[in-house]
């Protein structure tokens, strides 16, 4: 694992943003589209800790946006669903 340290990152960020949804959840008035919003943000550090793993420094230096959004993304064949 090569990108050890922003793999640890991205989890305390995926941690940090469910325990906000918990808290939310409280609210009476908090509803669907943020719950959905802050998933998603959630997913996204999860997914991006997991497709970044093994990337070179000198890939994550230079980084793209389409390399962003490609890290971002659900790691499809890589890990089951639940079933």
């Amino acid at each position: 694992m090569n990108q050890r340290e922003i793999v640890l990152q991205n989890i305390a960020e995926a941690r940090e943003q469910l325990e906000q949804i918990e808290k939310s959840l409280l609210d009476l008035e908090y509803d669907e589209t943020e719950l959905r919003v802050n998933l998603e943000h959630a997913y996204h550090h999860l997914n991006y800790a997991w497709n970044v793993r093994n990337e070179a420094d000198a890939a994550v230096v230079a980084h793209s946006a389409a390399d962003f959004a490609k890290w971002s993304k659900f790691p499809l064949g890589e890990i089951s669903e639940y079933e």
